[in-house]
């Protein structure tokens, strides 16, 4: 049965809750209505049957609509955040439908008039704020995406609803899913009538199954409306002041905050101005390279085995989402990776005033995200309690600061500017602000306004005086308890309260006739039976009652004004808030890497504008503390030089070849030394005992293999996409690691690609890269390419086994030593002997011919002079079809297609 459809003569004749119902699902959209009733966040029809298998939760009947029994199911309002968090996760969308007017309000139109109800806020997966929905150590990035002029122009907006971040960034659609990777988008608003084209489609594939896509009206990306909506909302006549942005830019700004306002319906968090993120100033890194350096996560998609696993040593939620976001976005400006790098330098020097600082920052609660809480109305007293104790603490970590400062005679800059921003110097200060709260706030306050206590007694005379009234008639009602069981002489006679009675007099079954029974019924007025007691009530009481409740509704509604003001008091000094919560987090990064430079003996990388790429032993930082958890041998540290200073032909970026067995740590070899540009790159120590980085301006890694079924691509062609990516877009200045390209198809193929891939790297792209592969054979073009350089994984037989020492050394690999690790890998003993016999024929018929034995390096030796056409054509044909080739022009798949095509020439010829 279609809820969204109620403009039938049915849902005239509805019901006052149900057509009430029906309007509102209509405003709901496709989102899933949670519509209050009472204790309860109900669902009916469709939504009612999706939610019921998502929670697995019973799915009920209530009543009819066009004679047909109507689905229903419920969650509790105290316990719904749990289900929200359920349902957001398996991708829905949640109206949440509130009670606006008080019940006795609607009484008062009729028996059958229906309470208010309205839509108070839109759940997204990119709108959540509470800390049950939310990881404290993961942002959770909303982005809108605006493309003008047919894709000429175009920028990417993102947020942090529960934190008020805000960034833009010119991009281009096709440049856009490598921002978005970067982001870890968990929601991304596109115009609704580009999201069915092809680049559009491309898009939403790259982004994957971790991004929900929200398609809103296009008229939501325009510019000029978008300027106005937002110079509305920071309250300035001109954008000018934040920044000179584009058109795009403006349009991604502006649908971003308009998508904001309506899922919150009309309310807005904290949003800080707008800042650009230049597109020049983060190292770009892909999808693939993410997934195959593992840097946020594992292949399984767990943290553990991460490189941010192994490096965070953070101590708050806001620090660990910021060190997640430098990792994921390193710099490429060396000066302002120095500025990180100056940070740890000092803290790493002292370690005592460092953990100092440690320890003061794990009592800072993460203000961000309370503040934001608070802007949207849905902020609790724990909330304002969290800036209370957040702004004493940032107080306590800038006094720790400034005593750094006087004794090691001076602070780098970075550190000075998170003293400042941690009291608001430059704004007067917290102290005001932090004595107010201090005062106001009981210890411990409770999880919800509603429930009252929560402000301090002696703050406020009003309530004073509404709580001794309270209090003192509960006192009353102790007292009249103990006269009650002296004139009855029932000595299990006690006054209760519940909701529905209010204060009542219980007494066991059996005495319930001793005060129904002269002279006690002159007193005591029947009320309830059950099988456990007998309830009655007095006038007394009733009056007493009466004064408790306006005494408990007087203090309630008091807390709750005091609470509204308290709020607009911290609200008042959001931006102030919001910089010392930012100085703390880049503090607790800071002492981090500190932490872990000491732990870990790591060094401070050298950073430079060069093209240098320098590291003498150097480690893989979660390979290492994973051996050292399991007590095995201590990593093998290697060194790894991929640029040669001179004016000789090898002098700039060199490409480094990379041969050896399995198992010898090649792949280990190649992503250490990607992550340990990265992590310096970000403003961290590295593994090593020195290291020199000219910076890279991207990473590219292909290690690893692995098929995209969904999609319809093998492993192997998967492996060519994303070695088409690496040769079309790596630059001078990129670091490249490449691992057994070419392994997917035929031997000669293979080798054949890997060969050609070599070469476009080492001629055209020039960058500093690795290129590890099991063709051993071709280490042999190091004689015709003059910036290539051999390397292989040291390797030792003793008694008929192969020892790995996990060591690279110059020179190529002898050979592949696949057959001893098939044996390491238990492979049937006739299986090995049978297929060392089989290696043992092959290379002697491959050493009585040498090397040209093999036909991919006779051609290339001395190419044979092109065939003349035979008498049908067939082999001018080929040749034509070749030369007709610009290789440089083709796609990844028209190269493919190209390759089998003149393959099946040649077969023919």
């Amino acid at each position: 049965m279609d809820a969204s459809a109620p403009d039938t003569p049915n849902a005239a004749a509805a019901t006052p809750m149900m057509a009430q119902y029906l309007a509102i699902k209509r405003q709901a959209g496709d989102a899933l209505l949670f519509y209050r009733m009472g204790d309860f966040y109900e669902l009916f029809f469709d939504d009612a049957a999706k939610a019921a298998a998502a929670l697995d939760i019973a799915l009920t009947r209530r009543g009819k609509h066009a004679g047909e029994d109507i689905p229903m199911c419920g969650v509790p309002v105290h316990a719904y955040e749990s289900y929200l968090a359920r349902l957001i996760r398996k991708g829905f969308k949640v109206a949440i439908c509130e009670q606006t007017e008080d019940p006795a309000e609607a009484k008062k139109r009729g028996a059958k008039a229906v309470v208010r109800r309205e839509i108070v806020r839109l759940v997204t997966p990119g709108t959540l704020t509470e800390d049950s929905l939310l990881d404290a150590a993961r942002s959770n990035h909303l982005g809108a995406l605006a493309v003008l002029r047919g894709g000429a122009e175009a920028a990417l907006a993102w947020t942090d609803v529960s934190t008020g971040e805000l960034y833009v960034r010119a991009t281009s659609l096709e440049e856009a899913r490598l921002h978005a990777a970067a982001l870890s988008l968990a929601e991304l608003i596109v115009p609704d009538n580009n999201a069915d084209t092809d680049e559009w489609r491309a898009l939403a594939a790259e982004l994957g199954d971790g991004v929900a896509l929200a398609r809103q009206p296009a008229q939501l990306f325009d510019s000029r409306a978008g300027e106005r909506r937002l110079c509305a909302l920071f309250k300035v006549a001109s954008l000018e002041a934040f920044g000179a942005f584009g058109r795009a830019e403006i349009a991604a700004l502006g649908a971003l905050v308009a998508y904001v306002e309506l899922t919150q319906v009309g309310r807005m968090p904290a949003l800080r101005p707008p800042r650009r993120a230049e597109r020049a100033a983060v190292m770009t890194i892909d999808q693939a390279t993410r997934a195959s350096l593992e840097l946020l996560e594992n292949q399984a998609g767990t943290r553990e085995g991460s490189l941010l696993h192994a490096v965070d040593r953070t101590v708050t939620g806001p620090g660990a989402r910021l060190l997640a976001q430098r990792l994921s976005a390193p710099l490429t400006d060396p000066a302002a990776i120095d500025r990180r790098l100056d940070a740890v330098a000092a803290l790493a020097a002292d370690d005592r005033r460092r953990e100092d600082l440690r320890e003061t920052l794990r009592r800072m609660p993460d203000l961000a995200r309370a503040l934001s809480r608070l802007s949207l109305g849905r902020g609790s007293p724990r909330d304002l309690a969290a800036i209370r104790d957040g702004l004493a603490a940032a107080a306590a970590l800038a006094r720790l600061l400034d005593e750094t400062d006087r004794a090691a005679g001076g602070l780098p800059e970075a550190l000075k500017e998170a003293a400042g921003a941690l009291d608001a110097r430059g704004k007067g200060g917290f102290s005001a602000l932090a004595r107010l709260l201090e005062e106001a706030l009981v210890g411990e306050p409770p999880a919800l306004a509603r429930e009252g206590g929560f402000i301090a007694p002696g703050f406020d005379p009003g309530l004073d005086s509404a709580r001794v009234l309270r209090d003192e008639s509960r006192r009353v009602i102790a007292g009249l308890e103990a006269k009650y069981r002296t004139e009855t002489e029932i000595k299990s006679l006690k006054i209760r309260h519940n909701n529905v009675l209010g204060y009542f007099v219980e007494t066991p079954p059996g005495q319930a006739d001793r005060l129904m029974r002269a002279p006690f019924d002159a007193t005591f007025i029947h009320r309830q039976t059950l099988a456990s007691a007998a309830r009655f009530t007095t006038a007394e009481l009733a009056d007493l009652d009466a004064r408790i409740a306006r005494a408990r509704d007087e203090a309630l509604a008091r807390e709750l004004e005091l609470f509204d003001r308290l709020a607009g008091e911290v609200l008042a000094a959001a931006d102030a808030i919001g910089a010392a919560a930012d100085a703390a987090a880049a503090l607790d990064v800071a002492a981090s890497f500190a932490t872990l430079a000491r732990e870990e003996n790591y060094v401070r990388p050298r950073i430079d504008s060069s093209l240098a790429f320098e590291i003498r032993g150097g480690r893989h930082p979660a390979v290492e503390q994973a051996l050292r958890r399991r007590g095995e041998p201590a990593f093998a540290a290697n060194d790894c030089a991929l640029h040669e200073e001179g004016d000789g032909e090898k002098a700039g970026a060199l490409l480094w070849l990379v041969t050896g067995p399995n198992m010898a740590g090649k792949s280990t070899f190649l992503r250490q030394n990607a992550l340990i540009a990265i992590l310096a790159q970000a403003g961290g120590y590295a593994p090593a005992d020195a290291v020199h980085i000219g910076v890279a301006d991207r990473v590219f890694s292909r290690v690893g293999a692995s098929d995209d079924l969904a999609r319809g691509r093998s492993t192997f062609m998967v492996e060519m996409v994303e070695t088409a990516a690496i040769l079309n877009q790596a630059s001078a200045r990129s670091l490249v690691i490449l691992d057994e390209i070419g392994r997917g198809t035929s031997t000669f193929d293979g080798m054949a690609i890997a060969w050609a891939a070599i070469e476009h790297l080492h001629d055209k792209n020039r960058c500093r890269g690795l290129f590890a592969t099991h063709y051993h054979e071709l280490t042999a073009l190091s004689e015709s390419l003059p910036r290539l350089v051999n390397v292989s994984m040291r390797v030792r037989e003793w008694k008929g086994e192969v020892v790995f020492l996990h060591e690279v050394a110059k020179g190529p690999a002898d050979r592949s030593y696949g057959v001893a690790v098939a044996r390491l890998a238990g492979l049937p003993p006739a299986v090995v002997k049978r297929a060392e016999d089989v290696l043992r024929l092959l290379e002697s018929r491959r050493q009585a011919g040498g090397l040209d034995a093999l036909p991919l390096f006779a051609a290339a030796r001395a190419p044979d002079p092109p065939a003349k056409p035979d008498g049908d054509g067939r082999a001018a044909a080929l040749l034509d079809a070749l030369a007709a080739l610009d290789p440089d022009d083709l796609t990844p798949r028209q190269a493919l297609e190209s390759l089998y095509r003149l393959k099946s020439m040649a077969e023919d010829v």
